[in-house]
């Protein structure tokens, strides 16, 4: 289990509903005479993972206390004492955060019970289900425990029994989760940044004794990460052709090939040649082979490999990165991964062998988790993992481009994941299988490649025929609204745009499409201008992919052939001026937009010219280095843009991943002071290196 950090979304919590009852209300005297606990797991309640336990509070109980509880002296006479109920409870808890109704008394209770027993104490991270219900129903007087569950329709067993009021505490919490969300509230850093700013409610408790009931949000410590997993791709890796051998070779031929060609693997496909779809091939292993010697013994030999071999493949992209394919060797439980073109088409094998290069210590803390995601839960996990891989990497000096490649692996998965379990729920409710094949395109930064922290949904559908509203579409009106809802409960809220394929405007059919997009061309106004702008970046990620490469072809092709176009595109490159009449940088609240000032001229720049000069590429460093092999511009004009467009990048990085563990609100805009020195100069050598864009686009438009 990793422990939870701020990022990690409340949905995703593993978290403990913990409860005391007591010989009284005063926490510096009275005594724990029962402790109770369940497991809440990523918004479910484990009813098998509970724990209740009497505690010999070694003074009488008062009559008023047991008349409350229902705890009697005779009843505690030979329970444990606390420390060892203590330890107990701590090996449930682990690591978990913990939550509880008016949590900081019973915070405070076993705080001071560990002092008398001589036992060390620290404080966990927890939160207070009261404070939650305050936020979510600010104006109820009312915030008991009985009270917040009539509200929410819960109706509490066992009512003053340490493990009932931990489970009523539990089903409180789950019930909140969605409404929290609606107000903005997804993290645990937000939820604790929230109760905190509750001070009336907090003062009244630290009146009473009590211990804080939430943690102040921290920036975690985070083990360090090998930079080679997250540095290199899998097609570097891969080897490449594929050994491919006919159906009917024998096993005994099979062995021979592999040791005389020392590899460890090998496809069987007929006709026995690389570079077909995947689902033509199977695997034979060497562990195959040995299993089946050991099983069959010497008649194993004449087997052929086409009866042995293992299908369908488990598969990886080829420009998948390294931490990608051992995540999922480790998830599988196998050692060899084919590698697929974006085409789908067979380029080669990776191997665990292959990947030794990886350190034999290597934290890959991100894993393979995504992809085989059964709720939204699960993928928001995976998801809050990578504020501090990101911290890691930045440590590590990596290109930060590099590292917004690998958050918009993360989006593209998560997309990916969401649509399949999208289908599964519309198969599930009888809408059948889709009418027609079809591709989810991710659009705009997660296209690019160039995703960062702060991500919202940019999603579209083309489908492969179909009316506008007709039957088709109304089926791919409803998946892209699943799609939607799970990304959004999964922490990738909505698109505040509407840039998302439930909306008309961003599904259709491949003719439809291409209508719309010559009616963007074509017209050209504002809007067709912005949506064009997202739209250039496409990739698609799930589905008959080749469907969504045909569309981003043919939109290239036809914005390659109207220089007016790219000319009004390239007339919305405006950085703006970020520098004051003294030198100094523009501030707003101590912070200044990195994407109005920064960012957003450089990615329109690279755009414009590469839809002019008719390179195919989607990120920006790709655009501006085929400008340069194409020798337009000078190579110092765009090697600066190159350059600044990665400082800006790490500084959106490190910013935002700050706000997420304290709880603020993620956006594109730097503290300034935050920056040491030296980073504010390397801000202003990069926004003065970016004030050329408009001018370059003018001069480089017809070069």
């Amino acid at each position: 289990m990793k422990p939870a950090t701020g990022a990690t979304p409340l949905i995703a919590l593993d978290a403990v509903a913990l409860d005391t009852e007591t010989t009284g209300l005063n926490t510096a005297r009275a005594r724990i005479v029962q402790i109770g606990a369940i497991a809440v797991s990523r918004g479910r309640i484990l009813d098998g993972r509970q724990i209740e336990m009497l505690v010999d509070p070694e003074i009488a109980i008062p009559s008023a206390s047991t008349r409350i509880h229902g705890v009697t002296n005779a009843m505690v006479r030979n329970a444990p004492a606390f420390a060892a109920a203590w330890t107990a409870v701590q090996a449930f808890v682990e690591s978990r955060i913990i939550i509880g109704h008016a949590i900081g008394f019973d915070l405070s209770m076993l705080k001071h019970e560990a002092a008398r027993a001589g036992l060390e104490w620290q404080k966990p991270r927890s939160l207070c289900v009261k404070l939650l219900a305050r936020l979510v129903e600010p104006g109820q007087a009312d915030q008991s425990l009985d009270a917040i569950a009539a509200r929410l329709g819960i109706t509490i067993a066992d009512r003053h029994s340490a493990l009932g009021d931990a489970r009523a505490a539990a089903e409180i919490f789950v019930a909140l989760l969605p409404k929290l969300q609606e107000r903005g509230i997804r993290t645990l850093a937000e939820a604790e940044r929230a109760c905190m700013e509750q001070r009336a409610e907090l003062e009244t408790g630290h009146r009473a004794g009590w211990a804080e009931p939430v943690s102040r949000p921290a920036p975690p410590s985070f083990r360090s990460v090998d930079p080679f997993a997250y540095r290199h791709r899998v097609g570097e890796l891969m080897s490449s052709p594929p050994v491919v051998v006919a159906p009917s070779v024998s096993v005994n031929d099979a062995i021979a090939l592999m040791i005389s060609r020392r590899i460890s693997s090998l496809f069987v496909a007929d006709p026995a040649e690389p570079g077909l779809p995947l689902d033509t091939y199977g695997i034979v292993t060497e562990r195959d082979v040995m299993r089946l010697l050991a099983s069959d013994g010497e008649k194993a030999l004449a087997m052929s490999v086409g009866d042995v071999a293992s299908r369908p493949l488990a598969s990886i992209r080829e420009q998948a990165f390294a931490y990608r394919a051992v995540g999922r060797m480790d998830r599988l439980k196998i050692r060899h991964l084919a590698v697929r073109h974006e085409n789908g088409r067979l380029a080669g094998v990776v191997s665990a062998r292959d990947l030794l290069k990886l350190r034999a210590s290597a934290a890959i803390n991100l894993d393979d988790t995504i992809e085989h995601a059964t709720s939204p839960a699960e993928i928001a996990a995976a998801w809050a993992m990578l504020p501090g891989v990101a911290d890691a990497l930045i440590a590590e000096r990596i290109d930060a481009r590099a590292i917004a490649e690998i958050v918009s692996e993360e989006l593209c998965a998560m997309t990916r994941r969401a649509a399949i379990l999208a289908e599964a729920e519309m198969a599930g409710e009888g809408h059948g299988p889709p009418p027609s094949p079809f591709a989810v395109l991710v659009l705009g930064s997660g296209g690019r490649g160039e995703s960062l922290l702060a991500a919202d949904q940019d999603n579209a559908i083309v489908f492969a025929e179909g009316d506008p509203d007709g039957p088709a579409d109304r089926w791919f009106a409803r998946l892209g609204e699943k799609i939607a809802n799970l990304l959004d409960q999964s922490g990738v809220p909505y698109c505040k745009g509407g840039v998302m394929a439930k909306n008309a405007t961003w599904r259709g059919s491949l003719a439809h499409w291409k209508k719309r997009v010559a009616d963007w061309i074509g017209r050209s106004r504002p809007q067709d201008l912005l949506n064009v702008d997202i739209f250039f970046d496409l990739r698609p990620v799930h589905g008959d992919l080749a469907l969504g490469e045909a569309l981003f072809a043919h939109a290239y092709e036809l914005g390659h052939t109207r220089p007016e176009f790219a000319k009004l595109l390239g007339e919305q490159v405006a950085p703006g001026n970020p520098f004051t009449l003294f030198g100094g940088l523009q501030l707003e609240g101590g912070r200044i937009d990195l994407k109005l000032h920064g960012l957003f001229p450089v990615v329109a720049m690279a755009r414009t010219l590469a839809i002019r000069h008719g390179i195919r590429a989607r990120s920006t460093r790709e655009r501006l280095e085929g400008l340069i092999g194409l020798d337009i511009g000078g190579d110092e004009d765009m090697t600066a843009m190159l350059s600044a467009h990665s400082v800006l990048l790490a500084l959106l990085l490190a910013q935002q991943s700050r706000d997420l563990y304290a709880g603020l609100p993620v956006s594109n805009r730097v503290e300034l002071a935050k920056l040491d020195k030296a980073q504010r100069a390397e801000l202003k050598a990069a926004l003065k290196a970016l004030q050329p864009a408009p001018d370059l686009v003018r001069d480089l438009m017809f070069g």
